[in-house]
């Protein structure tokens, strides 16, 4: 695997960690049940450790905003399906935007 990927493979787990921590975040019920409470603490170190270490090879700006943006999908995504949030034409088109924006940022 060429090291200039890692950085980018770094990234893209500290989004998907993102995801792991809201979700448990919600769970957790305000910190009152305490496996989500673990959970939550334990992704939430693990996606600021990799995002770290992807921002001190990527611009800021650009791995930041991705981050973001896959924290934002999981979790809408997610919060859909596991929560039963709402899902509309606004929520969708919003969500598609950010894809946009991601891709964007990766490909320019």
């Amino acid at each position: 695997m060429s090291s200039a990927l890692i950085p980018w493979i770094s990234l893209l787990f500290a989004g998907l960690f993102e995801v792991a921590w809201a979700l448990a975040l919600k769970a957790s019920h305000g910190f009152s049940r305490p496996l989500p409470t673990v959970v939550f603490a334990v992704t939430l170190v693990a996606s600021m450790a990799l995002l770290a270490y992807a921002v001190k090879h990527l611009p800021l700006g650009t791995a930041y905003a991705i981050w973001v943006g896959i924290g934002t999908l999981g979790t809408v995504l997610l919060g859909v399906i596991w929560f039963h949030e709402p899902l509309n034409l606004w929520r969708i088109a919003s969500v598609l935007l950010i894809l946009a924006g991601i891709l964007g940022l990766k490909l320019g």
